[in-house]
């Protein structure tokens, strides 16, 4: 609880000092969204049949992937001057690449949260139980130092339940979760976070089309939800600027998630959900576990797999 309240409180100080640059004319955090993890929680209709409650027009935007140095400061700038705040699921050895840019997002307000150590490609699915704990731990550990400045006085700490997380959202890779590690990141309280909407990004585009992607599944998710993008990529890059400009004029408000007490909110799927994400996966299962059979520990990357 005290991690949660320290977070916040950095968010709200972030705000303030920007209160004075954000004017009407700025799209702005329209409101922040508390969201308790005690006892698990696992959010994104993508992926799970319950999400994020959102209003019409509200939208979250979420980076996976960073910090990188060429790219994430960019973002930054952009959501910066529209005085907007993000979550970033943060790979550990990303961040402990660029420290400064993991400080960064904290000092802005932005939330920063978990992406494994190495993001392993394309999913966990295929690699050994224990293999992926240490993964999501070693990566955990490393956002936490970096961005946090959390530090270890005797050693760090070799089990999840000793690691007290600053943001306990979790993204897996790919999206593609496994019953053992989401039990185990529950037993832990901490939430899974998948996403409502994909921009696609892992693919190379232009960012005029990646802007009219998303804006359209904007419109076909009754213009709201959880957006995934990646701060890894010029074309995201270069499109966010211009998708903040897009909101604005469309009338959208963004939500900043933060930790909160409790477990949730979260609302329901639609009637008829079922899961994209499994979906996607089951058509790759021959291809992935073949490769897996083969003795690769990490499979290469499949473009239509889809990026978490």
């Amino acid at each position: 609880m005290r991690v949660a309240l320290a977070l916040a409180a950095l968010v709200v100080s972030a705000s303030a000092g920007l209160a004075g640059q954000c004017g009407p004319d700025k799209l702005r955090t329209a409101r922040v969204a508390e969201v308790g993890t005690h006892g698990g929680l696992f959010v994104g209709l993508k992926t799970y049949p319950q999400t994020i409650p959102l209003a019409d027009h509200e939208v979250i935007l979420t980076f996976d992937d960073g910090p990188t140095a060429e790219f994430t400061p960019k973002i930054l700038d952009a959501l910066k001057d529209q005085c907007v705040h993000a979550t970033f699921f943060e790979i550990g050895r990303n961040a402990a690449a660029f420290p400064a840019l993991a400080r960064r997002e904290v000092a802005e307000g932005h939330t920063v949260a978990h992406h494994t150590w190495s993001h392993p490609q394309p999913t966990m699915r295929y690699i050994p139980e224990a293999t992926a704990k240490t993964d999501i731990l070693r990566g955990m550990i490393a956002v936490e130092k970096a961005a946090y400045g959390q530090t270890f006085l005797s050693r760090e700490p070799t089990e999840l339940k000793d690691l007290k997380l600053h943001a306990p959202f979790f993204r897996f890779p790919g999206f593609a979760d496994t019953p053992a590690l989401r039990d185990w990141l529950s037993a832990n309280n901490v939430g899974v976070f998948g996403v409502d909407l994909w921009a696609s990004d892992w693919v190379a585009q232009t960012p005029e089309a990646e802007l009219k992607l998303v804006m359209s599944r904007l419109d076909k998710n009754g213009h709201r939800g959880m957006l995934l993008l990646h701060d890894s990529h010029p074309w995201t890059a270069a499109m966010v600027p211009m998708l903040l400009a897009r909101l604005k004029a469309d009338g959208y408000s963004v939500v900043h998630m933060v930790p909160g007490p409790g477990t949730g909110p979260t609302a329901p799927s639609p009637p008829g959900w079922t899961s994209e994400t499994e979906r996607v996966l089951a058509g790759l299962k021959p291809k992935l576990g073949k490769q897996a059979a083969h003795g690769l520990k990490h499979p290469t990357a499949v473009k239509s797999t889809p990026r978490g």
